[in-house]
C-alpha cells in the first residue's frame, strides 16, 4: 500500500483498553483514487499518482479536467501527489486507496506544511536561553556576541539567527494508528501532526 492523503480535521482524546487517555488527531483520508501509474519502461521509475478532493468546474483548467477524466473522475482532485510503489504491488488507473488499508498499530510516517510563524528571534525560533531575566536587562531577547574575532572576522554560515519560522515540509515518524472508521474516511493518529486545521497530509507506511 503506498500511502493516502488526507486533511486534518483536529485534534481530540481516546481511551485505550487500560483506560488511559490517548491524545490523536483526527484525519479525514481518503478515498483516493489511482490517477495515474508511473512504469519502469514508460517514466523509469515505479509510483503512482493519487488524488484527494473535487476542485470546482470554474476553478479546474483544461488539462486537469482532461488528466482526471482520462480515468472516468467526474472533477479534477484537488491535491494530486505520487507515492513510490514496492516492488510486486500492483494497482491500476481509477482503483480507490480508502482508510481500510491501515489497521489498528500501525506505524506511519506523515508529511505536511507546518504552521507559519512569521520572522521570530532567536529565542522562539531556536530555543535561546536570552540575556539576564533580571534587573530590567534592556535587551532581554537578543542572541550576544556570536562573531569570532581576528579570524575570520565574521558570522559563520549556517548560524542560528532571526528569521522566517515554519512554513515548511516536515514530516513527523514513527506515529502509531489507534482507531480506523472505514464509514467516515477517518483515521485517528497518536500525538499532533504538522499543520494547521483543514491543511493536506501525506499518510505512508
Amino acid at each position: 500500500m503506498p500511502g493516502i492523503i488526507g486533511k486534518k480535521i483536529g485534534m481530540t482524546r481516546i481511551f485505550d483498553d487500560a483506560g488511559n487517555a490517548v491524545p490523536v488527531t483526527v484525519v479525514e483520508a481518503g478515498p483516493c483514487p489511482v490517477v495515474q501509474v508511473k512504469t519502469d519502461e514508460r517514466d523509469g521509475y515505479r509510483a503512482v499518482q493519487l488524488g484527494f478532493g473535487q476542485k470546482k468546474e470554474k476553478r479546474t483548467t483544461r488539462p486537469e479536467a482532461g488528466h482526471a477524466a482520462r480515468i472516468g473522475l467526474e472533477a479534477a482532485p484537488v491535491v494530486l501527489r505520487e507515492f513510490p510503489v514496492a516492488d510486486g504491488e500492483e494497482l491500476e488507473e481509477g482503483q480507490e486507496i480508502t482508510v481500510e488499508t491501515f489497521e489498528i498499530g500501525d506505524i506511519v510516517k506523515v508529511s505536511g506544511t507546518s504552521k507559519g510563524r512569521g520572522f521570530q528571534g532567536v529565542v522562539k525560533r531556536h530555543g535561546f536561553a536570552g540575556r539576564p531575566g533580571s534587573h530590567g536587562h534592556p535587551m532581554s531577547r537578543t542572541p550576544g556576541s556570536m562573531g569570532p574575532g581576528t579570524d575570520p572576522s565574521r558570522v559563520i554560515k549556517g548560524k542560528k539567527l532571526p528569521g522566517q519560522m515554519g512554513n515548511t515540509r516536515t514530516t513527523v515518524r514513527n506515529l502509531e494508528i489507534m482507531k480506523v472508521d472505514p464509514e467516515r474516511n477517518l483515521l485517528f493518529v497518536k500525538g499532533g501532526l504538522p499543520g494547521s486545521r483543514h491543511s493536506y497530509v501525506f499518510i505512508s507506511k
